[in-house]
C-alpha cells in the first residue's frame, strides 16, 4: 500500500506564492502526471513531496502518516532527476547499488537487487561499463535502476526525458509505461510535455501559476476541458479557440458570429442570449473542408505528415486555425476553402471568464 495525500499545500518564498492551496490524492499503484508550462510550480510540488523543499502550510501524508517534518531520506521515496547524476568513475552496477552501500546493505543482497533491476531495465550486458560508454537512454535507465533497487514506496520523476532526442523520448515513454506495469508501483511524474502526460498517465494534474486547473484521465481532459487553458494545453495539435459572439439562439442550437466574418451553428443550448461574447473550441480533427461549410478562409501553411495532413487556415483575423485532414486530401497554400464541423465533432463553448459552458 503506497498512497499519497496533499491537503491544502502552500509554498511561499517570502511574498512570492509558488504553490497555492493544492489538494491531491494519489492511489496505490497509480501513475499520476503533473503537467503545466514552465514556472507553474510542478517541480516545486514534486520536491515538496520528496522532502527537498519545506512546506509553508498544509499537510502531506504517505500511507496515512504525516510527513511534513520527516527528512527526505526517511520518507521511503526515490527520485529520478532530469540530469542523470551518475558518478563518472563508477560502473553501472556500482552506480545502481551505491545508495544501498551507504545504507549498509550486505554485498550479496546489493548484488541481487542490482541484478534484478538490470534484468528489468535490460542493462545486464552493461553493468561493467562506465557512464561515458553509455547512450543517453541507457544512462537514464541506470538512473531509474538506482531508484528501483531502493524498493521505494513511491517513485518520483522530474522531467526525466527532457534531455533525450525525440525518437529516444518515444522509446523511453514506452519503457516507463511497461516498467509501471511490471513494478505495480505508485509513480508521480513531472513534465511540461503534454504528449508524455497523455500517453503514460492514469490521471493528469494540470497546473498553472501554482494552482490545479483540472484533474482527470487523459481522455477526460481531452474531451471535457474545464476551461480554455486546459483546452489549449492538452492535445497535439492543440484545440482551436476562436472568439465568437451569439447571433441567435434557436431550437436548432446557437448561431455564432466568428471573428473574421464567418459563422457557425453549435447544437448546444446553454444559458446564452443574443450578443453574448464567448470562445468556441474546435479540435483540429473536428473540422473538415466542405463546400457547404460556413467558415471560409485561405490556406496559409500545409504540413504533410505521411499518415495525415495539417492545414493552417486564416479565417480573416490573421490568427490561424488548425485542421487535421486525411493524407489523401488535396490542398495547397493559397487555396480558398470552406470549413465545416464534422458530423462526429462536438464543439465546446467557453464563457468570457474562460470556463466551459454546460449544455
Amino acid at each position: 500500500m503506497s498512497t499519497l495525500k496533499l491537503s491544502n499545500i502552500h509554498k511561499d518564498y517570502g511574498a512570492v506564492h509558488i504553490i497555492n492551496d493544492v489538494s491531491l490524492e494519489v492511489a496505490d499503484r497509480e501513475f499520476v502526471v503533473l503537467v503545466g508550462p514552465s514556472g507553474c510550480g510542478k517541480s516545486t510540488l514534486l520536491r515538496m513531496i520528496a522532502g527537498l523543499e519545506e512546506i509553508t502550510s498544509g499537510e502531506l501524508t504517505i500511507d496515512g502518516e504525516v510527513m511534513n517534518d520527516v527528512s527526505a531520506d526517511a520518507r521511503g521515496l526515490a527520485m529520478v532527476f532530469q540530469s542523470y547524476a551518475l558518478y563518472p568513475h563508477m560502473t553501472v552496477a556500482d552506480n545502481m547499488g551505491f545508495a544501498l552501500k551507504l545504507a549498509g546493505v550486505p554485498l550479496a543482497e546489493r548484488n541481487r537487487k542490482v541484478q534484478e533491476a538490470a534484468r528489468t531495465l535490460q542493462l545486464e550486458q552493461l553493468l561493467d561499463r562506465k557512464p561515458k560508454q553509455l547512450s543517453g537512454g541507457q544512462r537514464q535507465r541506470v538512473a531509474i535502476g538506482r531508484a528501483i533497487v531502493r524498493e521505494p514506496k513511491i517513485f518520483l520523476f522530474d522531467e526525466p526525458l527532457s534531455n533525450l532526442d525525440a525518437a529516444l523520448r518515444v522509446q523511453m515513454r514506452i519503457e516507463l509505461a511497461e516498467l509501471h506495469r511490471k513494478l505495480k508501483a505508485t509513480m508521480i511524474y513531472v513534465t511540461h510535455d503534454q504528449v508524455e502526460a497523455m500517453t503514460m498517465a492514469d490521471r493528469i494534474v494540470v497546473l498553472r501559476l501554482g494552482v490545479i486547473e483540472q484533474i482527470g484521465t487523459p481522455l477526460d481532459l481531452y474531451n471535457n476541458p474545464a476551461n480554455t487553458f486546459v483546452a489549449g494545453f492538452i492535445g497535439s495539435p492543440k484545440m482551436n479557440l476562436i472568439d465568437a459572439r451569439v447571433a441567435e439562439v434557436g431550437p436548432g442550437g446557437v448561431r455564432l458570429f466568428l471573428s473574421g466574418g464567418s459563422h457557425i451553428i453549435v447544437p448546444l443550448q446553454p444559458n446564452l442570449v443574443q450578443g453574448d461574447s464567448l470562445t468556441v473550441g474546435l479540435r483540429p480533427e473536428m473540422i473538415e473542408i466542405n463546400d457547404s461549410g460556413t467558415m471560409s478562409g485561405v490556406v496559409d501553411v500545409v504540413e504533410h505528415l505521411g499518415s495525415e495532413t495539417l492545414c493552417y487556415v486564416n479565417l480573416g483575423t490573421g490568427k490561424l486555425i488548425t485542421v487535421k485532414l486525411d493524407a489523401s486530401t488535396k490542398v495547397s497554400v493559397g487555396d480558398a476553402v470552406n470549413l465545416g464541423v464534422a458530423k462526429a465533432g462536438r464543439p465546446l463553448l467557453f464563457g468570457e471568464n474562460g470556463l466551459r459552458l454546460e449544455a
